[in-house]
């Protein structure tokens, strides 16, 4: 038996959002000769930048960083991509003997990652799909989402009801998959340690709102229309997410720009709610503060663990 010390380490550096994970993990790569992986499912496209708080170029140029922009804005990923992309990027960082930090808040992909996950092959069922968008437009997008709670709770955690095309997916793929078994982990042959980073929540709401602030004078809405401009529409799967999905009302004079303003800080401290929910139902990640988990990493990696 293969003893857990002798493996290659890895980091995971997931959860709440605005918490300093992404500096965390830019500070261990400093020390620690690192390379960074991003599991974070917006920042994997091309010109979704202020609003992922994707980190500059200049700074991915001194740290490389993997999996971002490497969709174009109108495209589509799934976990199942992730997984294989993020396997060979770790391959790739170890090669070079160096450490693989991943770090992320996208819930799904850091439990695919932990505990193995298979969407199988799964194909289109229109009919399916045309039946749950009509149930949809009688009942509400909590009906549908609903539906999808009552056969997989820890899915449904993983996505917001509104997102209408991905509960669909998900459904579809519960109802008519041809391979529900979870695979193994791909961390099954590494050492590794996975922290959730958390905070107060007042601290964090303030930081939420105070980071969305910035990324309005940054020039976030020059962003959102340059996407426009690219042929993202309000239904594909780059935009829905928040930050990008409360502009089309604006842009389209439905609602003025505080309210619009409020519905991104308010999406964000909601998305901070479900992301520590959805943390705590993946096993073995340790909920830290970002002190605490810095520590914990500096110590695991000094072998003092």
């Amino acid at each position: 038996m293969v003893q857990k010390n002798s493996l290659k380490k890895v980091i995971i550096i997931t959860g709440q959002t605005a918490t300093g994970k992404s500096d965390l993990a830019i500070r261990i790569a400093k020390k620690y000769n690192g390379e960074i992986i991003s599991a974070d499912s917006v920042q994997i496209y091309k010109g979704l930048d202020i609003g992922s708080a994707k980190e500059s170029a200049k700074t991915r140029e001194k740290i490389k960083h993997h999996l971002i922009d490497i969709k174009e804005p109108t495209d589509t990923y799934n976990v199942g991509e992730f997984i294989v992309d993020c396997d060979r990027a770790i391959q790739d960082i170890l090669s070079k003997d160096k450490l693989p930090i991943i770090v992320g808040g996208t819930g799904l992909y850091v439990k695919a990652l932990m505990e193995g996950y298979s969407l199988g092959n799964t194909s289109a069922n229109d009919e399916f799909r045309l039946k749950m968008q009509d149930e949809a437009n009688k009942y509400g997008n909590q009906h549908v989402w609903n539906l999808l709670n009552e056969i997989n709770p820890d899915k449904a955690k993983s996505v917001h009801f509104n997102n209408l095309k991905r509960v669909i997916r998900y459904l579809e793929i519960e109802k008519f998959g041809d391979n529900k078994e979870i695979s193994e982990s791909i961390l099954k042959d590494y050492n590794f340690i996975c922290v959730g980073v958390i905070e107060d929540r007042e601290i964090l709401y303030e930081r939420i709102n105070a980071r969305v602030d910035k990324m309005i004078d940054m020039g976030l809405i020059d962003e959102v229309n340059s996407l426009i401009k690219a042929g993202v529409t309000r239904s594909s799967q780059s935009t829905t997410s928040i930050g990008y999905k409360e502009w089309f009302d604006y842009l389209e004079g439905i609602v003025d720009l505080k309210t619009t303003i409020d519905l991104i800080k308010q999406h964000s401290r909601n998305y901070a709610k479900r992301q520590l929910t959805f943390l705590k139902t993946i096993r073995n990640v340790e909920l830290l503060t970002l002190k605490q988990a810095e520590e914990r990493i500096e110590g695991f990696l000094d072998d003092r663990n």
